[in-house]
C-alpha cells in the first residue's frame, strides 16, 4: 500500500559525489519524519540523516558532506554526498514516518537500499 524506493546508488572514487533519492507512494495522507540509514557489510545499521519539519539532523561521520533535502508536495527526498570516502560504502536505505488514508495509521516504511560504493 505504501512503497519507499531509493535510487542514485552506484560507484563512485573517493572524493567523488554522489545523489541519492527517495519516492514514496501508495495512499499517503501525509509524510512525516524522513531518514536516510546505511549498513556496511559486518555493520549494524546506523543513521545518517533525518529531515522534518523542526530541521535535519546528520550523523558526525557524514556532517559537512552530506545534505538531506525533501520536496513535499512530491512525496520524494534527496541526500547530496559530496567528498565521499571509502568508509561511506554501504547500502543506504529510505526511511520515513508516514501516515495512510483511511485509517490514518502513522508507521514507518523503509525502502529496498541502494548500493554505494566508494573505491578507486
Amino acid at each position: 500500500q505504501v512503497q519507499l524506493v531509493e535510487s542514485g546508488g552506484g560507484l563512485v572514487q573517493p572524493g567523488g559525489s554522489l545523489r541519492l533519492s527517495c519516492a514514496a507512494s501508495g495512499i499517503i495522507s501525509r509524510v512525516n519524519a524522513m531518514a536516510w540509514f546505511r549498513q556496511a557489510p559486518g555493520k549494524q545499521r546506523e543513521l545518517v540523516a533525518t529531515i522534518t519539519t523542526g530541521g535535519t539532523n546528520y550523523a558526525d561521520t557524514v556532517k559537512g558532506g552530506f545534505t538531506i533535502s525533501r520536496d513535499n508536495a512530491k512525496n520524494t527526498k534527496s541526500m547530496q554526498m559530496n567528498s565521499l570516502k571509502p568508509e561511506d560504502t554501504a547500502v543506504y536505505y529510505c526511511n520515513a514516518d508516514i501516515t495512510v488514508l483511511i485509517t490514518y495509521r502513522t508507521k514507518q516504511y523503509w525502502g529496498k537500499g541502494t548500493q554505494v560504493t566508494v573505491s578507486s
